[in-house]
């Protein structure tokens, strides 16, 4: 029987020149005592032969470096499953062969029934998810990670293989189906993948090569399900003190505000009050002035009641005495008129005696 396995090794042994000269055998144990914590660099192991693992490039590593921290994030909101590094590798148990990989990380779900334990230096089960960040030094060791250990990772059981390119060129997410093969990992609206073996991690195939921050993320709803739930939550909390802070300064601007209008309706009183305090005064005054002047005018009036009076008084008097002068005068007028007439008499008597007076 063919397996998938041999078809993809088949097709990389035909496909390419591009194949390194083999270094020599090596045996399995030989691996683990010097080659597995070889200094300086990392070799996988298949069948005898050692194949170092080479460097990705820069734009590579930063996708993987962000991928690995949204993974992270995960596992702090969802503590589901542990992270592998590169150090740690896993036996590969093959149909024909045996190998040794080292994925640029691997991740075992807490329901594997082989525990990734505190102080292991090599995982002794098989990861449920495998990523790796391409190589692009030769292209037999892109070969290796597109087919060689998709065809590896398939058959051990390997649930998820994702592999990530920072040029956008060999990236692929893959499942593995129920008939022990690997298919695609559809995008659904977005572009966006959804794990099926981490229930709610997703992301947008874009954002491995734009990178978003934390800060970007916390609001897209492609991640907001695990990427700082707590910190969504406190910045929740935070702008909602901070609109209560707004709300309250606006308050106390408002309060200062009336405070301030009522100290200066205040001061218009007091000042109000100040001015009808001097016009009262002044009123006051004027009134004191008034009463002076009344009283002083009560006193002219007496003065000159009085005056009046004694002026009264004495033309009563004056009257009087023109009085008594004129009935004096008329006394005297009829004493005169009666001693004319008693002269004239006389003078009548005397005429008829025939004396003169001027003979007396």
């Amino acid at each position: 029987m063919t397996t998938p396995y041999a078809i993809e090794v088949k097709a990389y042994q035909g496909g390419t020149t591009d194949v390194p000269h083999s270094p020599p055998l090596v045996t399995e144990a030989e691996y683990w005592e010097t080659y597995y914590t070889y200094p300086d660099k990392v070799y996988e192991w298949h069948d005898g032969e050692l194949e170092e693992k080479a460097v990705s490039e820069h734009i590579t590593y930063l996708t993987h470096v962000w991928f690995s921290e949204l993974l992270n994030h995960y596992f702090r909101t969802k503590q589901i499953a542990k992270p592998a590094g590169l150090e740690m590798g896993f036996r590969l148990i093959l149909p024909q062969s045996l190998s040794i990989r080292r994925p640029d990380l691997g991740i075992v779900l807490n329901t594997n029934p082989v525990p990734l334990l505190p102080y292991d230096s090599s995982y002794d089960g098989i990861f449920d998810i495998c990523i790796e960040a391409i190589s692009k030094s030769r292209a037999t060791e892109i070969t290796r990670d597109t087919v060689i250990k998709k065809a590896e990772y398939a058959q051990v059981g390997v649930k998820e293989y994702l592999i990530l390119d920072g040029n956008q060129t060999h990236t692929a997410f893959y499942y593995l189906s129920a008939k022990g093969i690997y298919l695609p990992i559809k995008p659904v609206k977005g572009e966006v993948i959804k794990s099926k073996v981490l229930p709610g991690f997703q992301f947008r195939i874009a954002d491995l090569y734009d990178k978003p921050s934390p800060d970007d993320m916390i609001d897209d709803p492609v991640y907001q399900g695990f990427v700082l739930p707590g910190y969504v939550k406190a910045k929740k909390r935070a702008v909602k003190a901070e609109e209560q802070a707004q709300k309250a300064e606006e308050q106390s601007q408002k309060d200062r505000l009336a405070k301030q209008k009522a100290e200066e309706q205040a001061e218009k009183a007091k000042e109000q009050a100040q001015k009808e305090l001097v016009a009262k005064q002044k009123a006051e005054e004027q009134a004191q002035k008034e009463l002076v002047a009344k009283q002083k005018a009560e006193e002219q009036a007496d003065k000159a009641t009085e005056q009046s009076q004694k002026d009264r008084l004495a033309r009563q008097k004056a009257e009087q005495k023109v009085d008594k002068a004129e009935e004096k005068a008329q006394k005297e007028l009829v004493a005169r008129q009666q001693a004319e007439q008693q002269t004239k008499r006389l003078a009548e008597k005397l005429q008829q005696l025939g004396i003169k007076l001027d003979e007396i």
